[in-house]
């Protein structure tokens, strides 16, 4: 049986893809693009301010199937530009240094939309 969340992006319903599924106890979150309420991108050339709402979405997320960042168990973590790592670290830390999930930085050539300098990835297990 699955479950899915929406966190009301204008790319769910255009690429048919959740926000998040929960499948099991397995919650998967998607590649979670800066994008504020209006679904517009948030923070211009700012990547820890990119960051910060890209996580503060997948939280939005996780609690919509019953989760919360402290299940996350890992995150992806991609950059258009490399030398931001240590800004998103920071940001990274902020939301998960007490839960300390597992991660992987890579850079990307580029996103959907060239404002983005951020995306996050993540995945949760629901302790039964």
């Amino acid at each position: 049986m699955r479950r899915y969340a929406s966190t009301g992006s204008p790319y769910e319903p255009r690429f048919g893809i959740s926000r998040a599924v929960l499948a099991g106890q397995i919650i998967a979150v998607g590649g979670t693009a800066p994008l504020g309420p209006d679904g517009q991108t948030v923070a211009h050339g700012d990547a820890g301010g990119q960051a910060r709402r890209c996580l503060e979405i997948i939280g939005e997320a996780l609690e919509i199937l019953g989760a919360s960042l402290s299940d996350v168990i890992r995150t992806r973590i991609l950059l258009t530009r490399i030398e931001d790592w240590g800004i998103v670290a920071q940001v990274h830390g902020e939301f998960f240094g007490d839960i300390r999930p597992v991660t992987t930085v890579v850079q990307v050539s580029r996103f959907v939309d060239p404002d983005w300098l951020v995306e996050i990835e993540a995945d949760a297990v629901i302790e039964e």
